[in-house]
């Protein structure tokens, strides 16, 4: 039995329409994959995806620019990404950009975000591998807040805990805030520690203004800070008066010795000042030896006059003069 016209009509329409969209759809999917244009490949590792897959959109200052071709693991710590990129926009990727890994939106797919590099002038090339910077993903600030919650929760713990003793006046904190004897002996002892303080500023002003007194070269302290030959004279001086400290020392000692002596009757300064009977005969003996020295001077005297000597008398006379 062979088809009417509306049939084969309508099959044909089918057959078109079918044909039509398999040609976009393979239009689309190859335009998204940049089948039908001129790409390059570029490569980036990662140490955590973050959920990217293979076909994602890849971004150029937040242009699409490819597509993610492949995610191999490397090792535990290290992802590689390949991508495949339109070829157009290879000379404004510098050779040391950066690819961070970000989602489309706030609940959309992983895409790879490739910022442009500052420093370089060199475009990548067909094959280079690119820096990475992992951004902290989610699962890593849930788990930072979940350490934050639990230290914070320890610590309230022990703030309530801390606080408790002190309202109940335990502890050095706490007797200060509660014992009122203590805070009157802490008060008066601030006092004392405001006047010590006081009182070692004024001598510290003090001891400044003695030392600034150094400076000036007619200052008596001054001359004895610089200058050097003062300096040295003065401890010429000490040195004379230290010797003479050790001879007066030596003298002391033998006075003390003769003192000594003259106690226990000993040397002739005893017999001079304790014997009477010997002090009058030496006192005998000077008068002897003043009469016998008058009587030398009056036998001078008249041989002076004696005709013989007068002549040679006169000539000494004449001589002293002279040498006066």
């Amino acid at each position: 039995m062979g088809r009417t016209t509306s049939e084969k009509i309508r099959l044909g329409a089918l057959v078109t329409a079918g044909t039509t969209l398999l040609v976009v759809a393979a239009y689309l999917i190859g335009n998204k994959e940049n089948l039908f244009s001129q790409t390059f490949m570029l490569s980036v590792q990662f140490a955590n995806v973050n959920g990217l897959q293979e076909g994602n959109n890849v971004r150029f200052s937040g242009v699409n620019v490819g597509t993610v071709k492949n995610i191999t693991v490397v090792n535990d710590t290290t992802i590689k990404v390949d991508m495949i990129l339109k070829e157009s926009i290879q000379v404004f990727i510098k050779k040391d950009a950066v690819a961070t890994i970000g989602s489309d939106g706030l609940v959309g797919n992983m895409i790879v975000n490739i910022n442009p590099g500052k420093n370089s002038d060199e475009a990548v090339k067909d094959g280079d591998q690119i820096i990475s910077y992992s951004k902290i993903g989610a699962d890593d600030l849930l788990g930072t807040l979940s350490v934050t919650n639990e230290n914070a929760a320890l610590l309230t713990a022990d703030l309530l805990k801390i606080t408790r003793a002190i309202t109940e006046g335990k502890g050095t904190l706490g007797r200060l805030l509660n014992d009122t004897a203590m805070a009157k002996n802490l008060d008066e002892s601030i006092e004392n520690l405001k006047y010590v303080s006081d009182k070692a500023t004024l001598s510290i002003d003090r001891l400044n203004k003695i030392l600034k007194s150094t400076d000036d070269k007619e200052n008596v302290v001054g001359v004895l800070f610089k200058d050097t030959v003062s300096g040295a004279k003065l401890k010429h001086v000490i040195n004379d008066l230290q010797s003479s400290g050790e001879n007066l020392d030596s003298l002391l000692k033998n006075l003390n010795t003769v003192v000594y002596d003259v106690k226990t009757g000993r040397g002739a300064l005893y017999y001079l000042t304790a014997d009477t009977v010997l002090v009058k005969q030496l006192q005998k003996t000077i008068d002897h030896i003043e009469q016998g020295t008058e009587s030398f001077n009056q036998n001078m005297e008249a041989l002076k006059q004696n005709y013989l000597f007068r002549k040679y008398f006169k000539k000494l006379e004449k001589e002293q003069r002279k040498e006066n």
